[in-house]
């Protein structure tokens, strides 16, 4: 079954009545397919993205709640980064997309769906991934679902 995003996956993400923030609530699950967190640093992690452009589709948060890059300390800018560079090396290895598309929405009109907690976004790339469909019917369909990238990406973190 693949994964379609559509107009109706946008209403309950904006509907949505989760009590906190997201990314400060997941930090307290354990590490597994229902909370996507792959891999944890000391002072970011990096998650697959629940509604993801592409397969792949990573985000790095730093675990400070902070609404922008500016309100981080330097060590946790740096640790952002660095994952960030992680992320795109093995998403290389594991999926071997032609390109990516790295960065923040940073404050709610840039786009940013949860603005009150900075986030990079790593997504990667492929010709022909974005086509009418997306365009015209605002539906996007993946080659896999959610588990299989989680555990994709995490064996590949493991073998780095």
């Amino acid at each position: 079954m693949k994964h379609i995003w559509s107009p109706w996956r946008m209403t309950y993400i904006q509907n949505h009545d989760e009590e906190g923030c997201v990314f400060c609530n997941v930090q307290t699950q354990a590490d597994s397919p229902e909370n996507l967190i792959v891999f944890r640093g000391r002072r970011a992690f990096v998650i697959l993205n629940r509604y993801p452009y592409t397969s792949g589709h990573l985000m790095v948060v730093p675990t400070d709640h902070q609404p922008s890059f500016e309100d981080l300390d330097a060590e946790t800018r740096a640790e952002v980064m660095e994952l960030t560079t992680r992320c795109i090396r093995i998403l290389r290895k594991v999926y071997q997309p032609e390109a990516f598309n790295v960065g923040a929405n940073i404050g709610a009109l840039a786009g940013a769906g949860v603005a009150e907690h900075v986030h990079m976004h790593i997504v990667p790339r492929w010709g022909g991934d974005t086509n009418f469909m997306s365009t015209l019917g605002q539906t996007r369909g993946l080659p896999e679902e959610l588990e299989e990238t989680y555990r994709r990406v995490r064996e590949g973190w493991g073998s780095e």
